[in-house]
């Protein structure tokens, strides 16, 4: 007796969430190496940030640093659950992506037009994430079931 697997079958709409997710899951990484780059300079090297006296939220630089390097390690893990459609990946990618935009707008003084960029780069992470059905499953990044393979 043989089994009968049918492959499930493919829409536009699929091949939008595939693309979104994998989009998020690239982005996230992204940022995140960005941002352990940015913690390794704030940490390392003081003198390369300009601070501005009587900022409302004034941190010490060498903290801002250990909480970017946090955040980047976070996301850079789950954009790898990201690209295995972990569920869990989804919720906490948005969860850092939300925090990174918090961090940054906090961080404006130190590095205004990098931080500008990480925030947009995070809102377009949220925006795919969130745009993605919950049933999406990746089946173009593990090679079975292509499309072109029919």
């Amino acid at each position: 007796m043989t089994a009968t697997h049918t492959r499930p079958e493919y829409t536009a709409k699929q091949e939008w969430a595939t693309g979104l997710t994998a989009f998020a899951a690239v982005m996230l990484s992204l940022v995140g190496l960005l941002d352990i780059f940015r913690g390794i300079s704030a940490v390392a090297e003081d003198d390369i940030f300009v601070t501005t006296r009587n900022y409302a939220f004034a941190f010490d630089l060498t903290s801002w640093g250990w909480i970017h390097l946090a955040l980047g390690a976070i996301a850079i893990i789950v954009s790898f659950g990201l690209l295995r459609t972990a569920t869990w990946a989804r919720v906490v990618g948005v969860a850092i992506a939300g925090l990174v935009i918090i961090a940054n707008f906090l961080s404006l003084p130190y590095y205004p037009v990098w931080s500008v960029v990480m925030i947009a780069l995070s809102f377009l992470i949220i925006w795919a994430l969130c745009v993605v059905p919950r049933d999406n499953n990746l089946y173009d990044l593990s090679g079975e079931g292509t499309p072109r393979d029919v």
